[in-house]
């Protein structure tokens, strides 16, 4: 083989191997992008479920809160009933 030939076979090798190395980073971050992204919408999701939650968590501390206001008042209804009624013995 001439050595012309043998040049241009480890020339064309050489950038054979570079296009490879250079289409693998690319690849590579393609999908550390792909990741990135997926990993930015799941927190948009889990900050939505968060907000959720925590107006729900508010929301029934609210109704407890009612409801506990109209049990302590059903309660002094029901004393002032006792108290009033000839019948109930105290």
């Amino acid at each position: 083989m001439d050595t012309w030939v043998i040049v241009l076979i480890i020339v064309a090798a050489i950038v054979l191997v570079g296009i490879i190395i250079v289409g693998g980073r690319r690849a590579r971050e393609r999908q550390l992008d792909n990741k990135r992204s997926e990993a930015a919408h799941l927190r948009k999701e889990a900050d939505r479920g968060t907000s959720q939650a925590a107006e729900r968590a508010s929301l029934a501390e609210e109704q407890a809160q009612q409801a506990e206001q109209e049990r302590a008042k059903a309660e002094e209804t029901r004393a002032r009933a006792d108290e009033i009624d000839p019948d109930r013995n105290t």
